[in-house]
């Protein structure tokens, strides 16, 4: 059986990672306080610089505990498709690694990084999501070899949008649709909407 000691360093880093997670998430990071983070976690601060050396880590701490699993899962299923995967395999691998995590804890956190530009840039997307935007959008372009680099790069975003949305709104969804959320079901339509909409013909542009 193991001891209270044994499990206290793990237990601590855990505690740490999700009193930050709530507080970045509830108001800012710039507004929270390595002190805020050691009352809500009941830590001394010595134990936030032991696990993570400064504020700017435990940040990226937190971000990777979100992300890391999931984008390695798109991944893995990526490579499972094979070099010529469907359309519908491309979302799939895109939107199920959120069905089999539970990520919406992080959601507040999530809209706190993507409403400061910066932020998101070099902290999330050149960090976190630049290698998987890279092999997603092959994945489109071997699925549909007609679309242009740069069609594929908006319908990606496009993809991230509403999965971003859908994720954001989760909590609002039961009020507006008088139905219980649903993410499975939720996950479904979004992914024939979204396959859909990456098969769609590329639109005329207007030149100036």
């Amino acid at each position: 059986m193991m001891s209270t000691e044994a499990k206290a360093p793990s237990d601590t880093k855990t505690r740490i990672l999700d009193a930050a997670e709530k507080l970045f998430g509830l108001n800012g990071f710039d507004a929270t306080s390595l002190r805020d983070i050691t009352t809500e976690a009941q830590v001394n601060l010595a134990a936030v610089n032991y696990h993570f050396q400064s504020k700017e880590s435990l940040i990226d701490a937190i971000i990777e505990r979100r992300l890391g699993p999931v984008n390695r899962l798109r991944i893995e299923m990526l490579d499972a498709a094979g070099p010529s995967p469907t359309v519908e395999q491309v979302v799939e691998a895109f939107l199920a690694p959120l069905l089999m995590m539970d990520v919406l804890p992080a959601v507040p956190l999530i809209g706190r990084v993507f409403s400061n530009p910066s932020l998101f840039v070099e902290r999330v997307y050149k960090k976190h999501l630049l290698h998987v935007v890279k092999r997603f959008s092959e994945a489109i372009g071997a699925a549909l070899p007609q679309l242009p680099a740069e069609e594929r790069f908006w319908r990606l975003q496009f993809m991230a949008g509403s999965m971003s949305h859908v994720l954001a709104l989760s909590g609002v969804f039961p009020l507006m649709s008088g139905q219980p959320f649903d993410r499975a079901a939720v996950m479904g339509r979004l992914a024939a909407f979204l396959a859909a909409g990456l098969r769609a013909p590329v639109a005329a542009l207007e030149e100036d």
